[in-house]
């Protein structure tokens, strides 16, 4: 997003890591009277983010009235899909739609971002990318990145590096990007990604976000003892983190441990995470096996 890197730098940086509690804290200590007023509505945007991160989705829903910008709108629309049944997350994405074919307002990179994000947890990739393809800010192209990369198109992901790359190499939304796609390239591209985890856990406060990077990276070599112990550690910072407790799931049968309490708490605070929804179809598949064999 564009922003004064003097004043927003460290709450965003904060929010990009995982940081969220760090952020909320940094974001009452910027002085308004500093800030633009799009930078006034940057600064609340991330604040409401990392509030929905952590998920406070009604303290969101409950502090954006209808008088707020547009891109307020648009968190507070985040918070209502990410918080709400099939037929509530339905009438966000219209109210989405709508926002979004707002001449005025529908180019805004805040409500873009949503965008792409809500279409992508929809599995709508290319509806996604419609509204996230042409870039604008550093957010918007490592957002790029992860679409294509649930798109299985790495190719297409590293393209979107290669930008970020040209416009700051070093900017922590660079360094994450450029792990998720080494990540997904396996191979010598591994070690790659676990420095790029490590020097970021020794710039910034260890979150689950690095310490869940740091895992899959051993868990990628086969090191499922070595994941372990920074997964508990994650664990311990944050007992719902759904990244967590899906690598921990992994991770306990790997290791031939039990995995039911982890996948059991997954279920219970993330019922629509992608390992809870394959674990559930193999069950379903297994159970029509067997009253097919009988």
């Amino acid at each position: 997003m564009a922003s004064s890197p003097d004043h927003l730098f460290g709450l965003c940086n904060s929010f990009y890591i995982g940081a969220y509690h760090a952020a909320i804290t940094s974001s009452q200590s910027v002085p308004s009277h500093d800030l633009s007023p799009d930078d006034l509505v940057e600064r609340d945007a991330i604040l409401y983010r990392s509030y929905i991160a952590i998920g406070s989705h009604q303290l969101v829903i409950g502090e954006i009235g209808p008088g707020a910008a547009t891109p307020l709108q648009a968190v507070k629309l985040l918070a209502v899909y990410l918080s709400s049944d099939a037929s509530n997350r339905e009438s966000a994405v219209s109210r989405l739609r709508e926002l979004l074919s707002d001449a005025a307002t529908g180019s805004n990179p805040i409500l873009r971002l949503v965008a792409g994000t809500i279409f992508m947890h929809e599995r709508d990739y290319a509806e996604a990318l419609k509204h996230t393809h042409s870039g604008g800010n550093m957010e918007l192209l490592a957002l790029n990145v992860q679409i294509y990369l649930q798109m299985h198109r790495t190719d297409h992901a590293e393209k979107q590096l290669r930008v970020m790359q040209q416009l700051d190499e070093d900017h922590t939304l660079t360094q994450l990007a450029n792990a998720w796609v080494d990540l997904a390239m396996g191979g010598s591209k591994i070690q790659e990604a676990h420095l790029i985890f490590q020097d970021l856990s020794e710039k910034y406060p260890t979150t689950c976000t690095i310490l869940n990077g740091k895992a899959l990276c051993s868990m990628h070599v086969g090191h499922f003892e070595d994941a372990e112990v920074l997964l508990l550690e994650s664990l311990n910072k944050d007992a719902k983190d759904a990244e967590t407790l899906a690598n921990l799931t992994v991770c306990s049968l790997n290791l031939g441990k039990p995995e039911t309490r982890y996948l059991n708490q997954l279920k219970l605070a993330h019922p629509d995470h992608t390992l809870v929804k394959r674990m559930s179809t193999a069950e379903d598949s297994f159970d029509r096996a067997c009253q097919a064999m009988a």
